[in-house]
């Protein structure tokens, strides 16, 4: 797909791999919307790279009709989705104290990663049925998931449950989609420089980094973009998740 002129959302793109990937968006000359709960931050970004800000709730099914609908209005029907909103709350399913896994905080990772995922992949293919196709496609979603849909560590059970469901939606989704020419893929970053991680300590990151084998070291969310714009300029790549991690494999802890 062209990049030059089409309209593309984001989602979770105020910051980190959301950040890059409008960034890249834009340097290609799309016109892009960043969907995002973090309005000044998500209101910052957008006006660095000349496109638009909408506050929205991927979990909420107004929110995102809204979102969709205003972005629509602004840049014309979206040709291209990324959807990188997410969470990470660690907890046990036992904890320390002997309490079970808090079930609301459970349905809040899977609510957020998981369901926001497919409302967003769900409202945005129901506006783009109509348009007409550009060349061989009409449009391309790329989702995010995790090494952690396969490689769950200890604390991770709603965040590991929550990306092995966006890795399972992916050809089932492609599959979908396809008589409507919308290609459907997902990326699973390994250990990536995200916000979070860089308000760790320094030897904490480092660590972090040794245990990738190659490069030895967090990814770069400008390496997640670079892999999205190949996701998107190739059309041949359709209901498959890639596994963005330097080779790693997770352990336990």
């Amino acid at each position: 797909m062209e990049l030059k002129g089409i309209a593309a959302i984001v989602t979770g793109g105020a910051s980190g791999l959301g950040g890059e990937t409008a960034r890249m968006l834009a340097a290609n000359g799309a016109r892009v919307t960043i969907f995002d709960l973090n309005a000044d931050d998500g209101a910052k970004a957008a006006a660095e790279i000349g496109g638009h800000f909408v506050a929205v709730n991927v979990a909420d099914d107004a929110s995102v009709a809204a979102g969709i609908a205003e972005a629509e209005a602004k840049h014309g029907i979206a040709r291209v989705l990324v959807n990188c909103a997410g969470i990470a709350p660690p907890a046990r399913i036992v904890a320390k104290d002997g309490s079970p896994h808090a079930l609301d905080l459970y349905r809040k990772v899977i609510e957020i990663n998981l369901v926001g995922t497919f409302n967003t992949l769900s409202k945005f293919a129901a506006r783009l049925v109509a348009a007409d196709p550009i060349g061989e496609e009409r449009g391309v979603i790329v989702n995010t998931a995790s090494v952690a849909a396969f490689d769950g560590q200890v604390g991770q059970a709603a965040y590991a449950s929550s990306k092995a469901g966006v890795a399972g939606l992916t050809l089932c989704a492609a599959r979908d989609l396809a008589q409507h020419k919308i290609r459907v893929m997902t990326i699973a970053p390994g250990i990536f420089m995200t916000p979070m991680m860089k308000g760790l300590p320094q030897a904490a990151q480092d660590s972090l980094g040794q245990q990738v084998p190659h490069p030895s070291r967090l990814g770069d969310p400008a390496e997640y973009a670079m892999l999205v714009e190949s996701i998107l300029r190739n059309p041949m790549l359709n209901g498959e998740t890639i596994r963005l991690d330097g080779a790693i494999r997770m352990a336990p802890r």
